[in-house]
């Protein structure tokens, strides 16, 4: 009798374990077939993102072939900057700052995490990365986590890294960098 359920148990785990590899395959080729506009319209902590991205008409450039490294201001980073900004910003008379500050958070290439941590490693601390906005954000090591600080010394941090798409990668930040 102990065998019998010995070996039910057995193969009820083999069962779950090839489950869970299915799903893990399936759900990791879904993600690739998502681009990065699409991995921010997935998330319910990007919608001012997202508004913003449209509003720009980024749209089409960044569902393009890239690759893209994005890092992704949560709705919660938006609302860090000072009350009406994002308002003020999403109206069509601001459109080119607009585009400019979402540019500035787009670094050309696949910066998947390890390839930042071997920048960091390599710049003895530091990583300065061009943006497609034409400006340089510093990456860097506070603790145990990846800080992004923007030319006028504002800061913010990964808080979930390599969300990877069809064109490119996502990082997600709790907080805006701006340009000069």
């Amino acid at each position: 009798m102990f065998l019998v359920q010995t070996q039910k148990i057995i193969n009820f785990m083999k069962t779950l374990i090839l489950a869970v590899f299915a799903f893990t395959i399936t759900t990791s080729s879904i993600a690739q077939t998502k681009d990065v506009v699409d991995i921010a319209i997935g998330s319910a902590d990007h919608t001012t993102l997202v508004a913003a991205v449209k509003a720009a008409d980024l749209v089409a450039t960044l569902k393009g072939k890239g690759p893209f490294t994005v890092f992704a201001p949560t709705n919660a980073a938006f609302d860090k900057l000072p009350a009406g900004t994002v308002a003020s910003l999403l109206k069509p008379e601001n459109k080119a700052q607009l585009a400019k500050i979402l540019t500035y958070h787009v670094v050309s290439g696949n910066m998947d995490a390890a390839a930042v941590m071997s920048a960091i490693k390599a710049g003895k601390g530091k990583a300065v990365v061009k943006t497609v906005s034409g400006g340089t954000l510093t990456a860097s090591l506070d603790k145990d986590k990846v800080k992004l600080t923007d030319e006028s010394g504002n800061s913010a941090y990964v808080i979930v890294a390599d969300l990877k798409g069809s064109n490119g990668v996502v990082h997600v930040i709790d907080g805006v960098v701006l340009p000069k």
